[in-house]
C-alpha cells in the first residue's frame, strides 16, 4: 500500500509513523507513507497555503491552488483508489470502512487545518470524506494518523499474528472480551479458571459469551447492525 498524507504542518503527524506497528509495516516494505508539505506547492515567496474567507468571518481557509498543484503532481505518478479529505462531517470511520480501505493500493489523505479547505476542493478534487467522530480538532493531521493506523494494521503481514486483527472489537459487531496475563492471581484478584483450563473450545465459548454480554451492556446498538 502507498499512502500520501498532505498537510501544511507535517511535524504534527510525523511521530505516529516512527514507532511501533506503523514503523514496522514500513520497514517490512508492506506500506509506504509519504508526508507531504503543502507549502512546497504554494505559489508565492512566503509559501502561503491559507487566506481569509470571502464574506468575512473568523478563521483562515486553506487555498485551493497549493492543494490542486500537489494532487496534480501526485496523480501524474500513480493512480489513486481514493483521495480522502479528513472532515468532521464526513463518513464516520468504522471497522468495516477500515477493512474496505485496507484492500486499496494507493490512498491520499488530505488534512484540513484552520477553518478547513476551500469548498471547491471538496467539490472537485477529492473522492470521499472521512470523520473520526462528532467533534472538531485543530486540524486533520491526528485524524489522518488514526485512519492510517486503523487501515495499515489490517494489511496481511503487518501484525505478527494475523488472527489478532480478526478478533478486534467491532469486526463481528461485538466488543472484544476481557483479556488477562500473568500473574494468574494478584492481590487476591484471580484470572477466570476457564482461561487456565487449556480447553480451547470452552475458552472460545467463554470469550464469545463475554463479548456478547459486554456489547449488550456497553454498546447495544452494535447488535442491531446487519
Amino acid at each position: 500500500m502507498h499512502i500520501d498524507i498532505l498537510t501544511c504542518l507535517p511535524k504534527l503527524i510525523e511521530s505516529p509513523f516512527s514507532d511501533s506497528i506503523l514503523k514496522r509495516a514500513q520497514a517490512k516494505g508492506l506500506v509506504t507513507v509519504n508526508i507531504i508539505d503543502l507549502r512546497q506547492y504554494a505559489t508565492n515567496k512566503h509559501r502561503t497555503t491559507d487566506d481569509y474567507a470571502f464574506g468575512g468571518g473568523a478563521g483562515m481557509v486553506m487555498m485551493i491552488e497549493p492543494i490542486d498543484n500537489c494532487l496534480t503532481e501526485l496523480k501524474s505518478k500513480r493512480t489513486y483508489d481514493d483521495i480522502i479529505y479528513m472532515s468532521p462531517d464526513g463518513q464516520r470511520l468504522s471497522q468495516p470502512l477500515a477493512n474496505e480501505l485496507s484492500l486499496k493500493k494507493n490512498l491520499i489523505l488530505l488534512c484540513g487545518h484552520y477553518k478547513g479547505v476551500d469548498e471547491r476542493v471538496r467539490e472537485h478534487l477529492i473522492t470521499r470524506e472521512i470523520s473520526i467522530g462528532d467533534y472538531v480538532l485543530s486540524g486533520g493531521e491526528l485524524a489522518a494518523a488514526v485512519v492510517a493506523d486503523a487501515v495499515v494494521r489490517l494489511i496481511p503481514g503487518v501484525l505478527s499474528d494475523e488472527t489478532s486483527a480478526l478478533s478486534d472489537s467491532f469486526q463481528d459487531n461485538l466488543i472484544a472480551p476481557p483479556v488477562y496475563t500473568r500473574p494468574a492471581e494478584y492481590k487476591g484478584w484471580k484470572v477466570p479458571d476457564v482461561l487456565l483450563s487449556g480447553h480451547q473450545a470452552r475458552i472460545e465459548e467463554w470469550r464469545h459469551d463475554q463479548a456478547l454480554e459486554r456489547t449488550q451492556k456497553r454498546r447495544p446498538e452494535l447488535l442491531q447492525k446487519p
